[in-house]
């Protein structure tokens, strides 16, 4: 694709979000890269652009909706690759992706909606494997750091011939702030869950995003609300973001043939810490995600909390932004019983700023990095798209990703 006009247009350049991947690419793209930015409103356009490194001010302005479809359908074909802040997925995602897979174009986004990527992968995934697409959905905190990281913990196993993972436990613990595009995705797919039998049917189905269901092994998956308990000395609680990110992995152990394991069980937790401490921690959480879950798919407190939240185009300041950080720490047994243990950290608030360098990083390797990526198309995962080449290109910016044998 190398005659086409741009190697990468990031799509809601003006969203909080966009406008901060767009500083990221500025900061950090190669010069000689190609990069657009596009969205609805040209002068916007032009005040994300003005804000930029003088590097960037030759950039292309795409003006685009993407519910004009023979527009969005110019855009793509012009570009080798496209990240898409344009949220909420399940209300706008759906033409864009199908635009990418039928002109062969690359696509990354930061969905974490089950339903949105159900509905992609069953809409685009065959036309983009044919056409050589790459569609990658969650390069942001959703799902990247679960999905690489299961990814090194299988690599460094493989590596030792330890046989293929049986129990990997994910411990998360991160300080950041939200969005109210974050806000809008998620009150999407609460509305969408209480309302609609097929979504609520994709949630409580551990392989929803399996490419095939009736080949996976069907065995029973750890429940990503299990009461509080302790693993390994720590104190855990169910951490509200397990149940896509679990269903992510799992689409990637599917997608590379079950390599990682045809009896892996794969669970997801807040790390509340040790002790007393740790457990009043843990009932906390526990208690916090009960009431936020009730609170936003009840019709009274739902519009409590919309008047409260943030709004759309709101999002963590950038002293917020600087302060937060993330860690997540995999623990994960094999076959010969050997134990394993990696690390996903980075500092930056994860939703916003850690999020605009792992979008940012994922679309120039899509742009850039064709030769070096793993040999697939299709509605793909991080680590069965971009694998050793993310986790690199992360590493460069700060990233702390690594796995290792511990004793058993």
């Amino acid at each position: 694709m190398t005659d086409r006009e741009h190697d990468l247009v990031l799509l809601g350049a003006t969203s909080f979000v966009g406008a901060l991947t767009a500083a990221h690419l500025a900061a950090s793209a190669p010069p000689a890269a190609r990069i657009a930015l596009a969205g609805r409103d040209r002068e916007r356009l032009a005040a994300v652009r003005a804000g930029l490194p003088e590097r960037a001010a030759g950039w292309p302005l795409l003006a685009v909706d993407v519910e004009d479809r023979p527009a969005l359908d110019r855009v793509v074909a012009a570009t080798t690759a496209l990240a898409t802040t344009v949220g909420p997925y399940a209300r706008h995602g759906l033409p864009v992706v199908e635009a990418c897979a039928a002109a062969g174009t690359h696509y990354a986004d930061l969905t974490g909606e089950l339903g949105f990527v159900r509905a992609a992968i069953d809409a685009a995934d065959a036309r983009a494997r044919a056409t050589g697409a790459r569609l990658v959905h969650a390069c942001g905190y959703d799902s990247v750091p679960s999905d690489l990281g299961v990814h090194l913990l299988h690599r460094a196993a493989t590596a030792d011939d330890a046989g293929g993972l049986v129990d990997v436990h994910a411990l998360a613990v991160a300080r950041g702030g939200v969005s109210g595009g974050t806000i809008a995705s998620l009150l999407g797919e609460v509305d969408a869950a209480r309302t609609d039998p097929r979504v609520r049917r994709l949630h409580a189905d551990p392989y929803a995003l399996s490419p095939d269901r009736d080949a996976e092994p069907g065995g029973a998956q750890p429940s990503p609300f299990a009461p509080p308990r302790r693993l390994r000395g720590r104190w855990v609680a169910p951490f509200v973001m397990a149940p896509f990110n679990t269903k992510v992995v799992r689409r990637s152990n599917a997608l590379t043939g079950w390599a990682y394991g045809r009896d892996l069980r794969y669970a997801e937790h807040v790390d509340a810490g040790r002790g007393p401490a740790g457990l009043a921690t843990a009932l906390a959480v526990t208690a916090a995600t009960a009431l936020g879950g009730a609170a936003l798919a009840l019709p009274p407190t739902r519009a409590l909390a919309g008047r409260v939240l943030p709004a759309a185009g709101d999002g963590p300041d950038e002293q917020t932004r600087r302060a937060g950080w993330f860690r997540h720490r995999f623990l994960a047994t094999t076959t010969s019983g050997r134990t394993y243990a990696a690390r996903v950290q980075a500092s930056g608030d994860p939703g916003y700023a850690a999020t605009s360098v792992m979008l940012g990083e994922a679309a120039l390797a899509l742009a850039l990095d064709g030769d070096a990526l793993p040999d697939r198309a299709g509605s793909l995962t991080p680590a069965t798209a971009l694998g050793d080449v993310l986790a690199d290109r992360l590493r460069a910016h700060g990233f702390r990703l690594d796995a290792v044998a511990t004793p058993s």
